[in-house]
């Protein structure tokens, strides 16, 4: 079954037809995941009003070059060395310089994926008319974009001001034919992809490598695709509550509209209202003994509430910085006037990313706890010990989820430990030039591993709610033909437990499955 997902999602990426139109019209969350996973290619707008902005804005430091005007990073040193002046002649070597010794990132590269959406955040914030770049470097990262040559960018390095500095010379080097790219399935020296393709390497400008380096791209891009995320981890685990709900026999009116009029936050009463709608049944509803069920079903709404009440404000602040301009200094086609300012920092993204990996933690919480019920049978209202389907004599030595319950209790456990929020790490750096500092590409390094183990809570949870319908329906139960279907999805990857078996190689094409988002859930996805 893995196979086949990634055997669709290759063929997706080889047919990709849809096309976005990068100008000063803004891109969404949902285009740049669109770009980076392949499923889209880009283009500059070909306006005359357009292209004329862009030139404009190179025009005016050309002149302001003729005439040895003092620029920041054009004729002066970079940060803390803003004092020192660079002669005329020099500043054509400038981009080279900062590109150059910035090449000491280290950590794990980023993905194909994640460079993918670093080239299109980058792209949409030059892109704007305000950085004074030519349309030479816009065409070279939409060609880049198009052909699939993506920068191998190192993790770490940045403090988030001035913008991703280290990170973004990787970019900035690719584009002139130096360091590595990920291209057709390998990494390779730039140079050999671009022979391949027939693209010859960039010769930055004065500022271009500032304007490419001096901005918020890769924080945003890591921004971008942890919202996606986030939000499918939203939907997913309102499904498996509500597939949970009938394994632990659980009471349906806890969601009552009724209930949620009144304290009504309109991502909770969303959360509500999928719920009603996954457990209607075509027969009366049989309700549990229990007059109240545990706080990890009767709260679901109000945990996974959060995270969608959340997301409206988060998505603001990541579309605001993603169609910014965020570099420095601005370059005012307009007004012809060089604005000196402090655009690179990231601290929406890093407030955003701090917020979203507390309420995605939480999710994972919320599952662990209905888990650690489902498999107790002191809790489980009847069901087999650890959800084993073993039956007969054998029954004594199978041992079912117990294992996995553990692992998702790590799981959840670290995730929790992750959740300390980055952007009050702020460190004084560069000669104390940058003495405040956002810390937001390390907070959505740390969203994004706040994800990673909650998406291995969501895929046993998920499966473990499987096999609990699985025996429920065994033992006469009625299923929804809502969540019927995503147990049968969920068995088309990793069948009903009834023998022990290593479970390591499913629950990861489980995970594989949940990125893609294989799951039927609900309409918005």
């Amino acid at each position: 079954m893995e196979d086949s997902i990634l055997a669709v999602s290759a063929e997706i990426k080889a047919t990709a037809k849809l096309v976005y139109t990068i100008g000063v019209q803004p891109l969404s969350i949902e285009q740049v995941v669109d770009i980076a996973e392949g499923h889209a290619k880009v283009a500059l707008d070909r306006s005359t009003s357009y292209r004329k902005r862009i030139d404009t804005g190179a025009e005016i430091l050309d002149q302001l070059l003729q005439r040895e005007g003092l620029i920041y990073g054009v004729t002066t040193g970079y940060g803390d060395s803003c004092s020192v002046n660079v002669s005329k002649e020099l500043a054509y070597e400038l981009p080279k310089q900062i590109y150059t010794f910035h090449g000491c990132g280290l950590g794990e590269f980023l993905s194909e994926i994640e460079g993918r959406a670093v080239l299109v955040t980058r792209l949409v914030s030059l892109a704007r008319g305000f950085s004074g770049v030519s349309w030479d470097l816009l065409e070279q990262i939409v060609a880049f974009i198009n052909a699939d040559i993506v920068p191998q960018i190192p993790s770490e390095g940045s403090v988030g001001a001035s913008g991703d500095l280290t990170p973004l010379s990787y970019v900035a080097a690719t584009l002139c034919g130096e360091r590595d790219v990920y291209y057709k399935g390998k990494v390779i020296p730039v140079m050999d992809a671009l022979n391949d393709q027939g693209i010859t390497p960039l010769k930055l400008r004065p500022k271009e490598g500032l304007a490419l380096m001096n901005g918020t791209a890769v924080m945003t891009a890591l921004a971008c695709l942890n919202y996606q995320r986030a939000d499918y981890v939203m939907q997913l685990s309102t499904r498996i509550t509500a597939m949970n709900l009938i394994v632990l026999d659980g009471n349906d009116y806890h969601f009552d509209a009724r209930l949620f009029a009144v304290k009504p936050h309109p991502g909770q009463s969303q959360i509500a209202q999928w719920l009603r709608e996954d457990l209607k049944t075509a027969a009366a509803p049989e309700h549990s003994s229990r007059l109240q069920d545990r706080y990890s079903l009767r709260c679901a709404p109000h945990v996974i509430g959060v995270l969608a009440d959340s997301l409206p404000h988060y998505r603001q602040f990541i579309e605001t910085e993603l169609n910014s301009t965020n570099d420095n200094p601005i370059i005012d086609p307009e007004t012809r006037a060089v604005l000196h300012g402090g655009h690179f920092y990231g601290g929406h993204i890093a407030q955003a990313m701090d917020g979203l990996k507390t309420a995605v933690a939480n999710i994972a919480d919320l599952l662990d706890r209905q888990l650690a019920q489902a498999v107790d049978v002191k809790f489980n209202h009847g069901l087999p010990r650890n959800l084993s389907g073993a039956s007969g004599e054998r029954a004594v030595i199978n041992h079912g989820l117990k294992a996995v319950q553990i692992g998702v209790s790590a799981w959840t456990a670290e995730a929790l430990k992750n959740t300390m929020p980055a952007s009050v790490f702020s460190r004084s750096t560069e000669c104390h030039n940058q003495d405040k500092v956002s810390m937001g590409t390390i907070a959505a390094r740390d969203c994004r591993r706040v994800l990673e183990q909650t998406e291995q809570v969501v895929a046993a949870v998920l499966f473990a709610a499987a096999q609990g319908l699985f025996l429920r329906e065994r033992g006469g139960k009625e299923i929804t033909s809502t969540l019927k279907e995503t147990m049968e999805e969920v068995f088309s990857i990793s069948p009903p437990l009834f023998e022990d078996r290593a479970l390591d190689a499913e629950l990861r094409a489980l995970i594989k499955s949940i990125r893609m988002k294989f799951f039927t859930t609900y309409e918005r996805i």
